[in-house]
């Protein structure tokens, strides 16, 4: 990974005996070398890795912005910038009863030319290893892998496109955490793109786009087939859906309409481009449901052929029931007999 590495610290949050947070700042930056760059380089990869994140943007007042803006324009040191963070994180952090000790690491770097500034507060955890003599002894090292507190600006789109609502991310945190409101108060920022709300708006402006076509049941299942594929070949390569690019690889409608125009005309609102959320899109090809001790999933082509509902009793009649799930159900019946 080409990977350059600008400024990076760690410092300290843990618990004292009263059960509260205290700060500890390193008086330095750490130097940049292989050791450090290997560090920043994973985060990297692991977070890129992540799958459900939030977008943001900083609000009009920021406090963070404004330091963030003056260490990028040399008014501020890493040093004194990240010892504000780190202060401004303790006092932020200290409001909520799930806060946990850690150690916030900052890193500015470059990769692929653009510039990132990381925040994240790593789990600390503890270990033995075996030294050259064969001796054990207690180690910490921070877990990477499990990091949920953590953010990334991206700095190139946010110094030339101010008006932008998604050149800063975030990690959603787990249910009930709440992860995802104090970190986003920590740095000053408002919730932006909905990845989520624009991947439902997609869905449902191409049921639309298929209804207005006038399309044949079999046609409009061709449609939702080729929007899912290249939904899933764009996560699966980590690129975006771009929705002019989604529009060339539908017909357009009977009066030379493409999809673009489509949502443009109709007032979507999506943005031009977002990324794909996986369960939203799967609804082009699968119908599933769950509740009540029962799980369904198939194919949506089915739905008429081999899945029949009936709304008027709640009724759902499946003709040709899997080979593996008709063996337990025989075998069941056969044993409760």
């Amino acid at each position: 990974m080409s990977l350059t590495l600008s400024n990076v610290i760690l410092h300290q949050l843990t618990k004292n005996e009263q059960d509260e947070l205290d700060v500890h700042l390193r008086k330095q930056t750490l130097e940049n070398n292989q050791s450090t760059e290997d560090l920043v380089a994973e985060l990297h990869r692991v977070y890129s890795s992540k799958g459900a994140k939030g977008f943001a943007h900083f609000a009009e007042d920021s406090e963070f912005s404004h330091w963030l803006k003056q260490s990028r324009t040399g008014e501020l040191d890493f040093l004194t910038f990240s010892n504000q963070s780190a202060q401004k994180l303790q006092t932020e952090l200290a409001k909520y009863p799930f806060a946990d000790a850690g150690t916030l690491v900052m890193a500015e770097y470059q990769s692929l030319a653009t510039d990132y500034l990381f925040i994240g507060l790593l789990p600390t955890c503890h270990s033995m290893k075996v030294t050259e003599q064969l001796d054990i002894s207690a180690t910490d090292y921070l877990d990477v892998g499990k990091m949920d507190i953590v953010a990334r600006i991206d700095l190139s789109s946010w110094e030339t496109d101010s008006e932008s609502n998604r050149y800063l991310t975030f990690i959603k945190g787990r249910v009930g955490r709440k992860i995802a409101d104090f970190f986003l108060d920590f740095l000053q920022a408002e919730v932006g793109l909905d990845v989520k709300e624009q991947n439902q708006v997609l869905m449902q402006a191409v049921e639309d786009y298929c209804a207005d076509s006038r399309l044949e049941k079999e046609e409009k299942q061709q449609y939702r087939k080729q929007v899912y594929d290249y939904c899933n070949g764009q996560l699966q390569a980590g690129d975006e859906v771009t929705v002019k690019e989604l529009a060339g690889e539908l017909p357009t409608t009977e009066d030379g309409t493409d999809f673009y125009q489509f949502t443009a005309n109709q007032g979507y609102e999506l943005e031009e481009s977002f990324p794909a959320d996986r369960t939203a899109m799967r609804k082009l090809t699968k119908f599933v449901g769950s509740g009540g001790g029962i799980t369904i999933n198939f194919d949506s082509m089915l739905l008429g052929e081999r899945v029949f509902y009936d709304a008027e009793t709640d009724t759902l009649t499946i003709k040709g029931i899997p080979p593996n799930l008709k063996d337990q159900l025989q075998r069941r019946l056969n044993t409760d007999s």
